[in-house]
């Protein structure tokens, strides 16, 4: 059987860490795109994709925080974990990668194993959020068999097209009923419209990719396909009493020290 390998790129310009570093990713069934510099890199992402990116901070042309602002602009609906490593043990540098969006900041030196770990739970954790989600299969017969099926299936729907501006004329026409019946069965089990409902739905989903990482709050727009950035800071300050910025804030001082992102 073909064992379906994650691929990670890795933009390091020092020869025998890159070297060892390839090795040991490749020894855990990864396959590895390695650049020894920041703009080779760049000029890969314009025709191709990766599950992960593993950056050197200083490097010559582009350093990784050049590399990393560029791959986000360039890859807009691409979801990659970015980490970070560097001999730069500023804690101003280190909070400036973190406040950008960049997922983990990693010092050299750093144990392979360690490095291992954290790889692992970032290419797990928007699986994770989705399978949150994600309803059993099994536990379905057909769309319109109970209410509780009938939400099941609207969440479905929703998060397939979680990075789209869904509304409830095609929601309804994906359910196969009319807007109004959509809308009545809505408010009878969730007691919210299905604007609100659907709203709601992706404020959650923006949660749960703070809960599991995530810190650029215009990344959080993109991936839950709101029109626009005031929109969503809007809605997410009216369904948590927080600024996007300030929750993300909150979340840090609060969660446990030995938390891994």
């Amino acid at each position: 059987m073909m064992i379906v390998k994650n691929k990670i790129v890795l933009v390091e310009d020092d020869l025998l860490l890159g070297g060892t570093i390839l090795e040991f990713l490749q020894f855990n069934f990864f396959e590895v795109e390695w650049f020894k510099d920041g703009s080779e890199a760049l000029t890969y992402f314009k025709n191709n994709t990766c599950d992960l990116i593993i950056s050197d901070l200083m490097m010559p042309s582009i350093n990784g925080e050049e590399l990393f602002l560029k791959i986000h602009k360039l890859l807009k609906t691409e979801s990659i974990p970015f980490i970070i490593i560097s001999a730069n043990v500023d804690d101003e540098t280190r909070h400036k990668q973190l406040s950008l969006g960049v997922n983990d900041y990693i010092l050299k030196p750093f144990s392979l194993s360690e490095m291992l770990y954290k790889v692992n739970n970032f290419l797990n954790f928007k699986v994770n959020i989705i399978k949150k989600f994600r309803p059993d299969p099994f536990s379905k017969v057909t769309i319109k068999l109970s209410e509780k099926n009938f939400i099941t299936s609207v969440n479905e729907i929703i998060l397939k097209h979680i990075k789209t501006n869904i509304n409830q004329t095609e929601l309804a026409a994906q359910l196969c009923i009319s807007k109004s019946t959509l809308d009545k069965r809505i408010r009878k089990n969730t007691n919210k419209n299905t604007s609100k409902y659907i709203r709601e739905f992706k404020l959650d989903f923006s949660l749960k990719m703070i809960h599991s990482g995530e810190r650029n709050v215009q990344y959080l727009v993109e991936e839950t396909g709101f029109n626009s950035f005031s929109y969503f800071s809007t809605s997410f300050k009216e369904y948590t009493a927080m600024s996007p910025s300030a929750y993300i804030k909150e979340y840090e001082r609060n969660k446990p020290e030995n938390q891994l992102d």
